[in-house]
């Protein structure tokens, strides 16, 4: 009987220093998970500001694949039914400015969202030719100046062109030709209309959401012009072109005229009666902000209601 009771003592004391080590244990050890807690949560919340401060208010959507698989990327500001869309970048890299000043754009917006009007919703796709972007630049960009890699004369040129070696710009439904015209070059058109998944993600883009009225932006001439294909300029062109150029200080045109142009972008909008113009800016490295700004600002006061 004794040495059953000393066993029962002992078994009680082993217990009882080990729930009281255990309970110790436990209890130095929750500062240590609350900081890992709070570190994590403090560096999620970090994470999630940076990748949503250009995005605030805002959404933004895959439209499509290059050909070299890159996403074709459209940001989305404003609740309203009525769509206005911005394209920067149908050049790629030979015309990188195009995509930087409409990256800016992204960036601007969603601190001043209160300048797009209730009824009205911006769209911006920064960069329709990603992959002719990617050849001289080092990622896409939102709001900063772009990281470029050394790109020659050469280079630039080749930028232009997607990874099938087609001029975006001359594979749409108006006027289309297998081989087109750049300056005094002759360059690929594809295959066929909307041959090339870029200018094939526009299209369905565009008969998906019928925007009221669309802006594209090339360089360099420093001009606004309208959009037409063989049945004159729609009076709503008409009346973006002038406004534009009006509120930007930039020319009005009523063509492009420089060269001869088949299966351009703008023109195949005209077709479609969607109102259309090019913004060309001055030259190949400046964004021109405050301009292209009031000719934007134009365009809300424009189609406000």
């Amino acid at each position: 009987m004794k040495n059953w009771i000393i066993g029962i003592l002992v078994l009680v004391v082993v217990g009882g220093i080990g729930y009281f080590l255990m309970t110790n244990g436990s209890k130095s050890s929750e500062p240590v998970n609350q900081e890992q807690a709070t570190s994590t949560t403090g560096a999620q919340t970090a994470t999630t500001t940076t990748t949503t401060a250009a995005q605030e208010n805002s959404g933004q959507t895959v439209i499509g694949k290059s050909v070299e698989g890159r996403d074709i990327i459209a940001y989305h500001f404003g609740t309203g039914p009525e769509e206005i869309l911005l394209i920067g970048g149908i050049h790629g890299g030979y015309e990188w400015n195009t995509t930087y000043l409409a990256n800016t754009l992204v960036d601007y917006f969603p601190k001043n969202s209160k300048l797009i009007p209730g009824n009205l919703n911006i769209t911006i796709i920064p960069t329709m030719n990603i992959d002719g972007f990617a050849k001289i630049a080092d990622g896409q960009y939102l709001g900063d100046a772009p990281i470029f890699t050394a790109a020659s004369s050469a280079q630039l040129t080749e930028a232009r062109f997607n990874a099938n070696t087609v001029d975006l710009n001359r594979n749409f439904d108006c006027n289309w030709q297998a081989s087109g015209v750049w300056q005094n070059k002759k360059v690929s058109g594809g295959s066929a209309p909307f041959s090339e998944p870029e200018s094939q993600a526009i299209k369905n883009y565009i008969e998906a959401n019928h925007p009221k009225a669309v802006v594209v932006y090339y360089s360099a001439a420093g001009g606004v012009y309208s959009s037409s294909c063989g049945n004159g300029i729609l009076p709503e062109t008409k009346a973006l072109t002038s406004l534009y150029a009006k509120a930007s200080g930039y020319k009005a045109y009523d063509k492009f005229d420089a060269y001869q142009t088949s299966g351009d972008m703008v023109d195949w909008l005209a077709k479609i009666n969607i109102p259309a113009i090019s913004v060309l800016l001055t030259n190949h490295t400046d964004i021109e902000l405050d301009k292209n700004l009031a000719g934007v600002k134009a365009v809300f006061a424009k189609y406000a209601k």
